[in-house]
């Protein structure tokens, strides 16, 4: 009796320290990202990938570019992945992030109904698409939300010489991603700006179609960085250089090109080995 209470008792021990075994390998870092990158679908065929090639698993928060910069500004992330350089420059100056990278390249686009009551199909100046927007007051739905696409949008309205703060019931914040607008506008039959990633993915366009695109003013830079262990040493740094190392390498930028909807490439990857 004794001795098999023993052997219960040594199984039970071992059972213990294999779970704390498992637990002690099991690595997984956080990373704070736009909405795009997961809306576009790009992160849950990136990801395994990169799983597979280094055993990191990865945990996304998906969040505009502002609120993304803000987590990881609380050290609630390890890596950063946004884009929206002027907020980018901010956070680095402030001492959060350090080593930032180019990754890869798409761009806006603004969206609208077939019917284009604003008239703006076709035009390759997206200000002066806006302005006239404006000036029909046609129904259009904004992200809202301090995201890349949002400060994108508010630079084109400044450009437009327009403030939204002064439109009508036809301007709506909606303070949400890209995919929740993106349906928000097509039950609308309103106009919106949208990255061309999440625009490829979506599937719910109702009578929405691409109206303005090709001005170099809707380029659309994506960058990826490490959270300042300095600032908070329980960032994962050796994890997280992992990530920003593999997708900056010729296996995570092929991997990147590689990824496409309908034959249709949505990220162009550009990683110059730079740091800023």
């Amino acid at each position: 009796m004794i001795a098999a209470l023993r052997s219960f008792a040594t199984g039970c021990l071992l059972l213990l320290m294999g779970a704390s075994w498992a637990a002690a390998q099991q690595q997984f870092i956080t990373v704070a990202s736009t909405t795009s990158t997961e809306n576009s679908g790009l992160f849950a065929y990136l990801l395994p990938i990169f799983q597979k090639d280094t055993g990191i698993e990865v945990h996304v928060v998906a969040q505009g570019t502002g609120q993304a910069l803000k987590t990881a500004a609380r050290g609630d992330a390890d890596v950063v992945f946004v884009h929206d350089k002027e907020a980018e420059d901010k956070f680095v100056a402030d001492g959060f992030g350090i080593g930032r990278r180019e990754v890869m390249y798409n761009d806006f686009l603004i969206v609208g109904p077939r019917s284009d009551p604003a008239g703006v199909k076709g035009m390759r100046d997206a200000p002066a698409a806006l302005r006239r927007i404006a000036e029909k007051e046609a129904p259009f739905v904004s992200r809202g939300d301090d995201s890349g696409t949002h400060m994108l949008e508010l630079r084109l309205w400044k450009l437009a010489d327009f403030d939204p703060k002064t439109a009508g019931r036809w301007y709506r914040e909606s303070g949400e991603g890209m995919g929740a607008v993106l349906n928000t506008a097509a039950g609308m039959d309103a106009y919106t700006v949208t990255d061309r990633g999440t625009w490829l993915s979506f599937k719910n366009r109702g009578d929405l179609e691409p109206l303005v695109e090709g001005d170099p003013r809707l380029f659309n830079q994506y960058r990826v960085m490490l959270v300042n262990p300095a600032r908070y040493p329980h960032v994962k740094q050796q994890l997280g250089q992992q990530l920003i190392d593999w997708l900056t390498s010729p296996a995570g930028q092929q991997a990147i090109a590689a990824y496409k909807i309908n034959g249709e490439q949505l990220f162009f990857p550009n990683a110059n080995g730079s740091q800023s």
